[in-house]
């Protein structure tokens, strides 16, 4: 499969703050990568680039074959991208939105006409087709700002945290957008903070922190290398945490991870589960659950950086005035 993207070596800086630090990455044709980390690893500055916002100050990449810099409108003419928040008049209309965009590629009256109708079609929008967006719900205008990058039929997707405050139902909405447009053949490039969402949605996922990249894989190939296990405790009592955590500390020479009424450690040996259940019934301690899993994507990344992917880094945040 060829590569849709593909990045080497990008630096850019933002005054005295470094936010790239020699980036690689590639995208494979028809698959979605998911780009993970914290705010202010990267993840934003890269799309920049690579949807030609942004020129680095150093190192070269290509999308769908053109470089970023020397042949920025060939590909603007193949992309599109989706930002953190929507991007939508919200004085127009859905219709008037997508019709709008489409005068503006060219498309003659009748041909913006029929595809703002088959967009708002396919994204559920048609009932309020004729409402101005700005009655819109925050699933809603997500999934318009959606269709307004599909106007032009991009063969490749950008999604800069496309669900960044949306209910979980609304995020589930545009996870299954997202898989359509993969089945129908659109690349798409993924940022996100949101562990599952990668996971769910990702065939490749590229890791950032500091503005390098940490880990590359598959999610499986990621989850991997947190250990083979995650041992996960829930007791009945919150007082019985404390001693809980002690044994299963004891039991897996791990370090461990608690909240609440929960302890969760990696393991590397399946007996340890009934090691740990002999010594909780010893100390008289009732669980609500016990149960070894494969890790998550959350503690793979805990596991290659010693902070979660929600936490802020704010070493590499880019100023305000910095950006275009």
């Amino acid at each position: 499969m060829t590569d849709a993207i593909r990045a080497e070596g990008l630096v850019k800086r933002f005054r005295d703050t470094t936010a790239l630090d020699g980036i690689n990455l590639r995208a494979r044709t028809g698959a979605v990568l998911g780009v993970l980390g914290p705010n202010g690893s990267g993840k934003t500055t890269t799309v920049r680039i690579l949807s030609t916002l942004l020129q680095p100050d150093q190192g070269h990449a290509t999308v769908a074959g053109f470089d970023v810099v020397r042949q920025a409108h060939e590909v603007r003419r193949r992309i599109g991208l989706t930002g953190q928040y929507a991007a939508v008049d919200e004085e127009l209309t859905g219709n008037q939105n997508l019709a709008l965009i489409a005068r503006l590629l060219d498309f003659s009256r009748p041909a913006a006409r029929a595809r703002a109708a088959e967009l708002l079609d396919r994204f559920a929008l048609t009932d309020a087709a004729d409402r101005p967006a700005k009655t819109y719900s925050g699933g809603m205008r997500r999934r318009l700002d959606l269709a307004a990058s599909l106007v032009g039929q991009p063969s490749l997707l950008f999604l800069d945290e496309p669900t960044t405050g949306l209910d979980p139902h609304s995020r589930n909405e545009l996870w299954d957008v997202v898989r359509g447009l993969v089945d129908d053949g659109v690349t798409v490039l993924l940022t996100t903070q949101y562990l599952e969402e990668a996971d769910q949605l990702a065939d490749d996922i590229i890791v950032f922190d500091h503005g390098t990249v940490i880990a590359e894989g598959t999610p499986e190939q990621l989850k991997a290398r947190a250990g083979d296990q995650v041992l996960q405790l829930e007791t009945v009592h919150p007082e019985h945490l404390g001693r809980a955590t002690a044994i299963v500390e004891a039991v897996t020479e791990r370090g461990v991870r608690h909240s609440g009424t929960e302890v969760s450690a990696a393991v590397t040996d399946p007996a340890m589960l009934p090691a740990v259940v002999r010594q909780l019934d010893d100390a008289q301690i009732p669980v609500a659950e016990l149960a070894l899993r494969k890790p998550s994507l959350d503690e793979v990344f805990l596991a290659l950086t010693g902070h979660t992917a929600q936490a802020p880094d704010t070493d590499s945040i880019i100023p305000e005035e910095a950006h275009p």
